[in-house]
């Protein structure tokens, strides 16, 4: 499995790749494929204030559900609505489909999360 070195990564496998003054938000390849099939991603809000660790909305799959965490204190901004009708585009492509989008109180909280290396030190490690 290849991990993009271009984001930062949570040890609860969601991926932060910055986009102007927001965060991209989506769930790793890893976690992804532990979930298997998705069929719903939502519960996400628009305009709530989350602290670093908070659910931010959840991942339901044939298998299991999951929550999806906020990587730094911040403000939900858009939740990805192709992933509605799509969730399975998660599966599909985990590193090019982001969930939501975070605008960080300190744009700096991002140097803190996993590099790829370490992310990919984690994966291994379980």
């Amino acid at each position: 499995m290849s991990i993009p070195s271009d984001r930062k990564y949570t040890s609860s496998h969601e991926w932060v790749k910055a986009d102007g003054d927001v965060l991209l938000v989506g769930i790793t390849d890893s976690a992804q494929d532990q979930l298997g099939d998705l069929v719903f991603v939502g519960d996400v809000n628009p305009g709530t204030a989350l602290s670093a660790g908070d659910m931010a909305g959840v991942v339901e799959s044939v298998k299991a559900a999951s929550d999806i965490y906020a990587p730094v204190d911040g403000e939900i901004v858009e939740f990805n609505e192709a992933l509605n009708d799509n969730p399975d585009l998660i599966n599909q492509a985990a590193f090019d489909t982001w969930i939501f989008k975070i605008k960080p109180n300190n744009s700096a909280d991002v140097d803190g999360l996993l590099d790829a290396d370490g992310y990919q030190a984690q994966v291994d490690a379980s």
